[in-house]
């Protein structure tokens, strides 16, 4: 039997110790786009929580932003009262939450990061999110994911 990835794992402790309820799944390919993480757990692309990581002059900022949402970065950074976000690069993100672009989970980082929630998340009774690595994803609600994150709720477009 082959091992579970260790940034998984490392995502079910942090999960757990938080007082996570939903399930974690391993999916045959990789999920790294919202649209293939709805096809592959049937459910719409509006559920899936998507952490997007930006760099907001050096700091990481993490949005969870609904998979049916582009972020206006603009408009976040002002409500925010963030200097202007970029794109983070891979390296960042790695550095800054220990996992890689398309598995990031909102928990289980090695610092905590900043945290936004997507108003729009609040519709879905089961919402779907990263566990740590593109082929991993959670269930849990949207209280859950504030709970487990500290996010502060933001409109995101």
């Amino acid at each position: 039997m082959a091992s579970e990835h260790p940034s998984i794992t490392s995502f079910r402790t942090e999960h757990a110790r938080r007082g996570g309820a939903g399930d974690v799944v391993i999916l045959p390919d990789s999920v790294h786009t919202a649209a293939l993480a709805a096809q592959a757990l049937g459910c719409e692309v509006g559920a899936i929580a998507n952490s997007l990581l930006f760099d907001a002059g050096g700091a990481p900022v993490l949005i969870l932003t609904s998979g049916a949402h582009r972020v206006d970065t603009h408009k976040v950074a002002r409500a925010m009262g963030t200097p202007p976000l970029t794109r983070a690069s891979p390296d960042f993100v790695r550095t800054h939450t220990g996992q890689v672009i398309g598995g990031v989970s909102p928990i289980a980082h090695p610092v905590p990061v900043p945290t936004w929630i997507d108003s729009w998340l609040r519709r879905y009774d089961v919402v779907w999110a990263a566990a740590g690595h593109p082929a991993a994803v959670f269930s849990t609600t949207f209280t859950e994911l504030v709970s487990m994150t500290g996010a502060t709720e933001i409109d995101v477009e």
